[in-house]
This record gives structure tokens, sequence and C-alpha cells, in this order.
């Protein structure tokens, strides 16, 4: 069965295993903080003895050591028998995003079970969708999109942005010098272009989930 993690903790540990190998010394909570673009220290440790107690994290031994991604120990699958079904998996439900206007940040600490492909991926969540901008798409409203946490992404995929800080918004992204142009996929929608650091990324959409009745 997948970790259960907390939006944080998954968006920590996405963070370490994409930028921890870049950098010549396990990052800091300094670092790690910056990274998030956090401020709170304090804040962040609490996630990090989650993640420790959890098995994904090596121990903090003393203040000076950084973070260090525990080595073989995730759980290995268990082996399928012929009769056995596959079981699902469990991802953060971290609350809404607008496929239209931004609309609120990533705050909600639920969880939403979904299918076994995802099991182990520590490092996704899933988000309920609400506006109609990326219909074209394929992605409608109340659908339900799986990311993968990350900080930055390619030209052309759907990701979700955070606006100011505070607004969650499901585009694709096109980044030129000076500006980054959010686009929709509904031809009746405008692109939403903002300066580059008014845009956190916070993930590329890898599935969608749609549910009926």
């Amino acid at each position: 069965m997948a970790e259960r993690l907390t939006r944080r903790q998954a968006e920590l540990l996405g963070w370490l295993r994409e930028h921890a190998p870049r950098l010549p010394h396990p990052p800091t909570l300094d670092e790690a903080c910056r990274g998030l673009g956090l401020r709170s220290r304090g804040s962040l440790h609490k996630h990090v003895q989650a993640l420790v107690a959890a098995g994904l994290l090596e121990p903090m031994n003393g203040r000076q050591r950084g973070l260090v991604l525990a080595a073989g120990r995730r759980p290995e699958p268990t082996p399928a028998t012929p009769d056995a079904r596959p079981t699902g998996a469990v991802l953060p439900l971290l609350g809404r995003v607008a496929a239209g206007r931004p609309i609120e940040a990533l705050e909600d600490d639920a969880t939403i079970e979904v299918g076994a492909e995802w099991a182990g991926r520590v490092d996704h969540y899933a988000l309920t969708v609400r506006g109609d901008s990326m219909i074209d798409e394929g992605i409608h409203d109340g659908d339900i999109v799986v990311v993968q946490h990350c900080s930055s992404a390619r030209n052309g995929q759907i990701v979700v942005a955070l606006v100011d800080g505070v607004s969650a918004t499901l585009k694709r992204i096109e980044q030129q010098y000076g500006r980054v142009v959010l686009h929709p996929a509904n031809s009746s929608l405008q692109p939403l272009v903002v300066e580059p650091d008014r845009v956190t990324i916070r993930g590329i959409v890898k599935g969608l989930i749609r549910r009926y009745g």
C-alpha cells in the first residue's frame, strides 16, 4: 500500500527526489524551505519528522546534517496470486484546482483511493477540477486529475500553477522571456499572462479520473 502522506509531505518528498541529486551536499531545511516557497522552517520540520518515522528519510543527527532520502526502505509489492485483483492506491486529495480563473490555494489534507497503477507514487497527489477552460483537452468540471509534484515543467505540459501564492489554476504552460503564459484549452477563453515571479509550478498532470453517476 502507498504511504499516506499529507500534501506538504508529498511536496517535500517530491522536491528532494528532484533536487537532491543535483546538489553537492544533502539539502538543508533552509534550502528545502526556499525550494518549496515556505517561510517557516519550524513548520517544515514536523513534516520531516513524519517522513523519517515513515522510513522515507534518514534521521537527522544534528543540526548540520541535511535531508537524506532513505535507501531501500520502500516496501516491495506483494506478489499477485492468480485469483487476486489489483488493489487500489491512496493519494492525498488536496482540494480544488480551477480549469478557468484561479481559485484557491491547495490546502486540504483529505485522501482518495485511485487505481492500482498509482501505487507507490508518493510524490503524486490528486485534485478536483472546477471549470471548463481545459475541456478541449478532455478535462471536465468535476474530474479528478492526478498530479506529479515538481517545481519545473517543459513548455507545452499541463501544470498546476500557483499564482501570487494564493490561487491555483490548471493550464498548459508556455515560459517566455519575462513572462509566463498559461493557456486554456477552450477557444472562448484568453490565456493568462503573468510575470515569472508570480507563478509557482506545483506539479504536472499525469492522469485523469472521471466518475459517473
